[in-house]
């Protein structure tokens, strides 16, 4: 316990044996009180309905135990980084963008997870351009992870005033969020600083002060030599500490991200999220005029359109899991 790092590691390692004792300990308890209901339904003590209600609870929780038990890899059990960024077409895109912004942010909620925008830039005249999301709690990313791609919107769009159907794109990508209990290493020298003041809501005294920090990050590829700048902008809070110390934590995680896709080179199907933004590189189709959301992964669609802007994308994270978790697919 003197070793603050290995006393969370090791706490974080008792906490996720504890949970898959009581997820095994839930399944039991089900599976016990559907036996002992169809007994009951034998000797008419109870109804053909309370058998089913007892036969779908116990069904649920052993496929919410098995779907935890795809996300084995270490990066799975993390929470993660969103990031959202609109695509060409102006407005419409960027109307598309926000909209994704909230379908993620309902999502986190109605999951009990805490979700935070640690940066976000508004569209031209609605919408946004971009924004980033950080999930924290157990498996975020092993959830999320398969929410990488280019999401295509078709809708009779309300910017349109010949009221035509409109087609737009909004790309999403997500990596890992690291935490203390993470080694990465980072070149100090390789990082330059930029304070700006920060836009958006919070009356004038939020333009006053330069709080947003803008960090620059000159990365070296270890294996091809290539550099490239890594751009992170935070303007989560009002305190300039605050958002240097969240913008590394979201460099370590894009580095972490980076490392993981190296040692997991077969599952780097993530580079198929970084196509161009354009027709044919969308992994899910949201069509309002027709109430029809399909993913073209898993060819898992439903016509409960508001639902799923809601955020009631569950089903639609379980039918990629059971599909892809297998070949390793990220």
């Amino acid at each position: 316990m003197d070793d603050q790092k290995k006393a969370e590691a090791q706490m974080k390692l008792v906490k996720g044996l504890q949970k898959w004792i009581d997820g095994y300990q839930e399944v039991k308890t089900l599976s016990d009180e559907l036996e002992l209901s169809f007994d009951f339904y034998k000797d008419e003590l109870v109804t053909e309905e309370e058998v089913d209600q007892a036969y779908a609870k116990a069904l649920e929780a052993i496929e919410n135990l098995e779907l935890k038990n795809m996300l084995r890899e270490e990066a799975d059990q993390m929470g993660c980084v969103l990031k959202i960024n609109s695509g060409a077409g102006g407005t419409e895109s960027q109307d598309w963008a926000s909209m994704l912004m909230r379908m993620y942010l309902r999502w986190a909620e109605s999951n009990g997870y805490k979700a935070s925008i640690s940066n976000l830039q508004e569209g031209d005249e609605a919408g946004i351009k971009t924004c980033t999301i950080q999930v924290e709690g157990d498996y975020a990313y092993g959830y999320l992870k398969g929410e990488n791609g280019v999401h295509r919107l078709v809708r009779v769009s309300p910017y349109n005033a010949q009221g035509k159907r409109m087609t737009s794109f909004a790309s999403v990508f997500v990596s890992p969020l690291v935490d203390d209990t993470i080694e990465v290493q980072i070149n100090q020298a390789a990082i330059t600083w930029d304070l700006f003041r920060s836009g958006g809501a919070g009356g004038q005294n939020v333009n006053k002060v330069e709080t947003g920090v803008r960090l620059r990050y000159k990365y070296k590829d270890p294996e091809t030599g290539e550099e490239e700048e890594i751009l992170i902008e935070n303007t989560e809070t009002r305190s300039q500490l605050d958002n240097r110390e969240n913008a590394m934590r979201l460099l370590r995680s894009q580095l972490y991200d980076r490392e993981l896709q190296k040692r997991l080179a077969e599952q780097r199907k993530i580079e198929a999220g970084k196509k161009k933004i354009e027709w044919g590189s969308q992994i899910r189709s949201y069509v309002f005029d027709d109430r029809r959301v399909k993913d073209h992964r898993t060819n898992y669609q439903t016509s409960d359109v508001n639902g799923v802007m809601d955020g009631k994308i569950d089903d639609f994270i379980k039918a990629y899991l059971m599909e892809f978790s297998s070949e390793g697919e990220n």
